[in-house]
């Protein structure tokens, strides 16, 4: 049914910005009867003792530490390595999950260094970490270029990162272990030449728990026709459970979530729903989220949620290959000096 001429004008009119009978009667204000107050009696939120002051050439890390502004992301970098540092004085839980790409731009070194020297209690990871942790102790190297090889279907298919890291799910499946630790045992057995800068290597020989929680289909070893569906997932499910009891122990520790968007979030937050689930009182512990872009999942299943009930909350946002580096020599600083020593003055 068509619209009368009538009905038409009425609707327009409805819209129409110059319609006078539509028109706000507004009355108007006076600045010159606004009040002011003496800048003295009113709040601020930055104060010229929390500027940053000049670092030299030649100072020294700490002398940086200390330049740095007592403000916004630099104020929750130093609380997060206080965090770290004061728990592992006292030996509590420092739980690392991560992602693959912290260990593709080279940050092994660092988290085995703080896997030996007790720093890190546990890490748990994705099932990619443990392709690239495999391949760059077995060869040096990782990190595939994915467009070069996915138009001939040979993307994926490195015999060697196949057949060890299946060959691993198997195991664990067989003798009811972690995917994690039987990784870092077979590196170790095989006396892969890059071993020593192999993370889950490193927690193995250390005795800390190492755990992957695997996507079946995410990972390139899943094409594989070795690849063992039940045996990964036995594995892996051995390995979420034992992450379960790491959580367990994480009251008035820290927990650190380093570039995984989704699973770990995921998996760490069923991880405390389970552990509390069981009685454990897991609360007051710092949860951090570091990753170069903020995302809903680690926002709300690693940082916010958990911590409802009390507890820091951290989120810094930065590239990996900068920003974890700079967190761990902040947190070895704070170890090595002393809680009583005051910040130098600005």
């Amino acid at each position: 049914m068509t619209p009368s001429n009538s009905t038409i004008l009425k609707m327009r009119s409805l819209f129409d910005p110059y319609d006078k009978t539509r028109r706000m009667n507004l009355r108007p204000i006076d600045p010159s009867r606004a009040r002011t107050r003496k800048l003295a009696t009113l709040s601020r939120l930055v104060r010229r003792d929390d500027f940053a002051s000049e670092v030299l050439a030649g100072s020294s890390f700490c002398d940086f530490l200390d330049s740095l502004p007592e403000a916004l992301g630099a104020a929750q970098m130093r609380e997060l390595a206080r965090a770290i540092a004061d728990t592992a004085r006292v030996k509590r839980t420092f739980l690392l999950m991560s992602g693959a790409h912290p260990i593709k731009v080279g940050l092994a070194p660092i988290i085995c260094g703080m896997l030996r020297d007790g720093i890190i209690s546990a890490i748990a990871t994705n099932g990619a970490a443990i392709i690239h942790d495999f391949e760059l102790a077995y060869a040096g190297r990782t990190s595939e270029d994915v467009g070069a090889g996915l138009a001939e279907g040979i993307f994926g298919m490195a015999d060697e990162t196949g057949a060890f890291l299946n060959r691993a799910a198997k195991l664990a499946a067989s003798e009811t272990k972690g995917l994690g630790e039987i990784v870092g045992r077979e590196i170790i057995a095989g006396k892969l030449k890059f071993r020593q800068q192999s993370i889950f290597a490193t927690a193995y020989s250390v005795g800390a728990p190492a755990t992957v929680h695997v996507t079946l289909g995410a990972d390139i070893i899943h094409m594989h026709p070795d690849a063992d569906g039940a045996a990964i997932g036995t594995a892996t499910m051995a390995d979420f459970h034992r992450l379960a009891s790491v959580v367990a122990e994480l009251s008035r520790g820290v927990v650190v979530n380093l570039g995984s968007a989704v699973v770990m979030p995921e998996v760490f937050l069923k991880a405390l729903n389970l552990a509390r689930n069981l009685g454990r009182k897991v609360s007051n512990f710092t949860a951090a989220d570091m990753d170069f872009i903020r995302q809903y999942r680690p926002r709300n299943n690693v940082v916010e949620r958990p911590t409802e009930n009390g507890g820091r909350r951290i989120i810094l946002t930065g590239h990996h290959e900068l920003m974890f580096p700079l967190l761990a020599a902040a947190v070895r600083e704070e170890l090595a000096r002393k809680s009583t020593k005051p910040r130098r003055p600005r």
